[in-house]
């Protein structure tokens, strides 16, 4: 289980971070978290309680973990890995224990105060008191954590900025502009990813001519259980028009798990830039996963009265997990339709009309995929798109 109380932790502006600061005298807490930062990749550093005296030096062992744990009261502000210790600590985790302890520490952002009990409703007010954001309480928020402190470890800034494509119905055109956002975003210098999430659609990869690059898969992921390494997943992705992309493979079809699909997807996100996904119109769990990461959904629907009535069942499963939902239309028109018309017979907020562009739909060889022509009017339509959701979100570090 876990809980906000107030907003998410920081983002490191750059570079590598290191781990987490634990803060707690509770050994079965402990091997939890120990066991858990192991699990994000991260060492952390141990300590018992805020210093009396702000600058104390720590006194400190490395144990069998690889985790520096400081002995007695002297620790916080004099620990090694980051000078000014509780401050510049990238994530600080406290257990419950040690909540009365850290109480007089500095107000920041970036704490987390962990629990082993369920039933504990004081919890809430001492997260309160030591002004943590979030509350946490094991097992049930293992994976939460996991991907917190991956995010520190990490420390590549902002996450990306995440979107998905969906079709109101069969042909309305979500791969082609899935694509040509992802391909209008590298051009502009972003790191891109271009993730295909419906093992049933015949392949990005085929759609951006790169069916034969050398690069991992999806079935690839399919026995991943916990983190993924962003850095890792990137560079074994095949690389074409300056972007990554995971597609599926010519085999068999492979049930990815969804949690496998949450950590790659997770993965995918700390490596900051923007994230692309195609995604089908068959909501299960592991589709329900990459909707629970997106910050924008994208619902290409034909101007019809057909596909409108086909784009609102799609719409209401999506708006189940995805809060932030558009419209795309794309025409020509039914009599008595125009995009603000569809907009409103779905009842959710117009993105904008995505522009036919000439001969786009005969080529297939990706040599010139959706979205190449600078000028096209494809082009445009996505590069206005990725200007107004960058300044929305605060997002796009590349």
């Amino acid at each position: 289980m876990t809980g906000t109380i107030t907003h998410d932790p920081p983002h490191p502006a750059g570079g590598r971070q290191g781990g987490p600061l634990i803060v707690t005298e509770d050994t079965d807490l402990l091997d939890d978290l120990l066991r858990l930062c192991a699990a994000a990749g991260a060492t952390p550093e141990v300590h018992h309680s805020v210093p009396a005296t702000p600058g104390t030096p720590a006194v400190s062992s490395t144990g069998a973990t690889g985790a520096t744990v400081a002995s007695g009261t002297s620790g916080l502000s004099g620990a090694a890995g980051w000078p000014g210790g509780w401050e510049a600590a990238p994530l600080v985790l406290v257990g419950d224990d040690a909540a009365r302890r850290v109480r007089g520490a500095v107000r920041r952002r970036g704490v987390v105060l962990v629990s082993r009990d369920q039933d504990d409703p004081g919890v809430w007010q001492r997260a309160v008191e030591i002004g943590a954001d979030h509350v946490l309480v094991l097992p049930d928020g293992e994976q939460w954590l996991v991907d917190r402190i991956a995010d520190v470890a990490e420390g590549v800034g902002r996450p990306a900025l995440t979107v998905g494509v969906i079709g109101g119905r069969g042909g309305a055109g979500a791969s082609t502009l899935a694509c040509a956002l992802a391909v209008t975003s590298a051009r502009e210098g972003l790191r891109s990813l271009l993730v295909d999430a419906d093992p049933l659609g015949g392949g990005l990869d085929v759609l951006l001519g790169g069916e034969t690059a050398e690069g991992l898969r999806w079935p690839a992921f399919a026995a991943s259980r916990g983190r993924v390494g962003g850095g890792a997943l990137e560079e074994s992705l095949p690389e074409l028009h300056s972007l990554r992309v995971l597609s599926w493979d010519r085999g068999d079809c492979v049930a990815v798990p969804p949690q496998a699909v949450r950590a790659v997807l997770a993965a995918a996100r700390r490596r900051g830039g923007t994230v692309v996904v195609d995604l089908p119109r068959r909501i299960d769990d592991g589709v329900a996963e990459v909707l629970a990461q997106l910050d924008i959904g994208l619902l290409v629907v034909p101007a019809e009265l057909r596909a409108v009535a086909a784009a609102g069942r799609v719409a209401a499963a999506v708006g189940m997990v995805l809060r932030d939902l558009r419209v795309v239309t794309r025409g020509p028109y039914d009599s008595g339709l125009d995009d603000r018309e569809v907009a409103r017979l779905l009842g959710l907020p117009l993105a904008g009309e995505v522009p036919v562009e000439s001969g786009l739909l005969r080529a297939t060889d990706g040599k010139r995929p959706p979205g190449a022509s600078d000028r096209g009017p494809l082009a445009r339509f996505c590069r206005a798109f990725w200007e107004r959701a960058l300044v929305e979100t605060g997002g796009g570090a590349a």
